[in-house]
């Protein structure tokens, strides 16, 4: 267990597709002695990178599942989770960020500031995450470090200062001058191993000196003792190193970092980097809930003596049944002790405490506060929080993305069957922004999740870990229905049967909720006791469960706004289940008279592609009834910013390659619901009508 806890950081790696930071985790691994050999991503030897233990992700030469691993680095113990770039597997990201105590944002040398790489930095503020920026891939053909910390600054809104310049670019590429030291770093050696500081070229000499004042400049705002010392000429290293880190913790300060890790360039600087600048457990403020105090903010301390609390963030179905990833905010986890779950106040047994390096495992005997460890055999839930039974604290959740895409799949036969029922349990306990359910109407069993390469990969991991082989229906968009216009209803339920009856009559509106993102409001305005007051959550019970299926197309209903005005109850005959069933009888009888309306998912897109694609990159937006919002064209390359309706984006990946000989990639992710155009809403309005004709025969 580590007792120093100054001396721990707990780290995330997080970027767009393909800006390198599996390949840069790798080389983190190897200079830290974690591993012997460095193996690439997409290598030529068929092994692939550490931190991708999955075969699928080996494959396809993306990282899936986000890993944890553990390295030493001038006596610091760094917890590294390597994240996917991916959008589709960005609750990976989410999971990862919630836990930590610092990040390393990647960007490539040549594409700057990606789409991924702002929602990232969205999820890093949410979590208030202190960032480096490593301009990765400055050996590449068109990279400029320069532009890219510009696009950190004007497009991530970051205070960026680079801590380095490049010695030489793309094919010149050969170290990095540091600007706190002034001297030029070199990184010799068959695989980078050796750093070798020397005077700087005389060719960079003014360059570095300038940039030096421009650090310095920036930095100062953080320390006034800096200030002093630039104005009396008696600048030390410490003082930088101070001020830089005092304006990282703050997050008001992004330090720029360079290299080329796949080229073993700058590795070891951004290492010395992360254990100088970023923060250990004791300078994050962490806090959770009191459950036997109304809820109260408790304000958890990173002492190993106090009471344990601690976070599943992550668990994994492995070999040896449930693995549950852990981070410890305050107290000691330590093999054979017992720990309470917050949420079903189960006691569960420590087994085997392991600290994960990718796959494999370690066994440890405790685990201190600020360290990120592995648990065998518990059952829980992602983001249940344990602690030692002598307070019930639980930890804050994280934010989870609604699913936006479905897919109906089907099982082969009757042995598949049951490894279907398997997998689905076991991909809906490990991914919150996957979703199983079987469909009332069909009785076809939907998966949804965040795109197509993410439901693609479940399906593929069925028939690869669990035998299983599925067919895959027509992929289904997450429609939603709403209301254009104000409608009015006076509604009356009577039903008489032998003894008592049922009773209860509701007036009211309905409206469109135009401000907002509120999905239901419900708005009481009885006055009198028209409707006793024991009644008026009946009413709004029996409108909810209206939401959950449209009337015009079957898709659940957001966006309303149902207001009561007035009522009446009968002394004998009324009852919760009378006004229940008034309020759904009144939101069948004024839906169709509100005007519904379909919203369907409008996704963000961004393409890039060589400058001679753009027309054709354009074309494919507009026949995908596109909305262009913006292109920029930077060193023969151009982005292009859309919305485009999900319903039109299924198939997308191929026709782009072919129209670009392969030479273009997207990233596309959810931005907010918008109404579908008159025809497209006539066509499913039609094919919803058909659907539920032929059931009914």
């Amino acid at each position: 267990m580590f007792t120093d806890l100054t001396k721990i950081r707990n780290i995330g790696i997080s970027a767009h597709i393909d800006s390198g930071k599996t390949t840069l985790t790798e080389r983190i691994l190897f200079y830290a002695g974690r591993i012997h050999a460095m193996h690439e991503v997409k290598g030529k030897d068929d092994v692939g990178a550490t931190m991708d233990s999955m075969e699928l992700e080996r494959e396809r030469g993306i990282t899936i599942a986000s890993a944890s691993t553990h390295a030493v680095w001038n006596d610091h113990h760094i917890n590294i989770i390597d994240t996917p770039g991916h959008v589709d597997f960005t609750i990976e990201v989410e999971r990862a960020l919630r836990v930590l105590d610092g990040a390393v944002l990647v960007l490539c040398g040549v594409a700057g500031v990606q789409s991924q790489s702002l929602t990232v930095d969205r999820q890093m503020r949410r979590y208030q995450v202190p960032r480096l920026a490593f301009v990765n891939k400055c050996d590449r053909s068109g990279a400029n470090p320069r532009r890219v910390t510009e696009q950190l600054r004007d497009k991530l809104r970051h205070n960026a200062v680079m801590m380095q310049i490049p010695i030489g670019l793309e094919a010149d590429h050969e170290g990095v001058v540091d600007l706190v030291t002034l001297r030029a770093v070199y990184f010799e050696g068959e695989a980078g191993e050796h750093v070798v500081e020397k005077d700087i070229p005389e060719a960079l000499r003014d360059e570095a000196e300038t940039a030096r004042e421009e650090m310095l400049d920036a930095v100062s705002m953080f320390s006034d003792e800096l200030t002093e010392a630039i104005l009396e000429e008696r600048v030390t290293e410490e003082l930088i190193h101070a001020a830089v880190r005092h304006g990282t913790l703050s997050l008001d300060l992004t330090p720029v970092f360079l290299g080329a890790a796949y080229k073993n360039r700058g590795v070891q600087k951004l290492l010395d980097a992360v254990t100088a600048y970023l923060p250990n457990p004791m300078e994050i403020e962490n806090t959770g809930i009191d459950l036997d105090n109304e809820e109260a903010v408790v304000q958890l301390e990173s002492d190993p003596q106090k009471p344990l609390v601690a976070l599943a963030f992550k668990l994994e179905d492995g070999r040896y049944g449930q693995l549950t990833y852990l981070r410890v905010y305050q107290g000691t986890l330590a093999k054979g002790s017992s720990i309470v779950n917050s949420r079903t106040r189960r006691k569960h047994k420590v087994g085997r405490l392991v600290r994960m390096h990718a796959d494999n495992m370690e066994d440890i005997s405790e685990a201190g506060t600020g360290d990120i460890v592995a648990l065998f055999g518990i059952d829980c839930a992602s983001g249940d929080t344990f602690t030692d039974g002598s307070i019930r604290v639980a930890m804050t959740s994280m934010h989870v993305p609604a699913p936006v895409i479905s897919l109906a799949v089907k099982p082969a036969d009757q042995k598949a069957q049951e490894n279907m029922s398997k997998a689905l349990h076991r991909f809906v306990r490990e991914d919150p922004t996957f979703r199983a359910a079987v469909d009332a109407e069909s009785g076809e069993t939907v998966i949804s999740g965040m795109g197509e390469l993410h439901l693609e990969v479940y399906v593929e991991r069925m028939k690869r870990e669990y035998g299983c082989e599925v067919e895959t229906g027509q992929p289904q968009v997450a429609y939603r229905e709403t209301v254009s216009q104000r409608a009015e209803f006076n509604y009356t339920h009577k039903k008489q049967t032998g003894g008592s009856g049922q009773y209860g009559r509701v007036a009211g509106w309905l409206e469109p909720i135009t401000e907002g993102d509120t999905d239901f409001e419900f708005v009481n305005k009885i006055r009198g006791g028209a409707i006793p007051t024991e009644f008026i959550p009946s009413v709004e019970k029996g409108f909810r469960s209206m939401l959950e299926k449209g009337r015009l197309i079957g898709f659940p209903v957001q966006g309303i706004r149902i207001g009561i005005k007035d009522g009446q109850a009968h002394s004998v005959d009324s009852s919760d289940n009378a006004f229940q069933a008034a309020a759904r009888g009144a939101f069948r009888e004024v839906y169709g008279r509100a005007k519904p309306i379909i919203h369907e998912p409008v996704m963000k897109l961004e393409v890039e592609s060589p400058s001679e694609f753009q027309g054709a990159v354009l074309k494919t937006i507009l026949q995908r009834r596109g909305t262009v919002i913006g292109t920029t064209e930077d060193g023969g390359f151009c982005r292009v910013e859309a919305e485009v309706p999900l319903a039109e984006m299924f198939g997308y990946a191929t026709d782009l390659r072919s129209l670009t000989q392969g030479k273009s990639e997207f990233t596309m992710e959810f931005a907010r619901y918008l109404p579908a155009p008159s025809e497209v809403q006539k066509a499913l309005i039609e094919k919803y009508g058909k659907r539920a004709k032929d059931e009914d025969e």
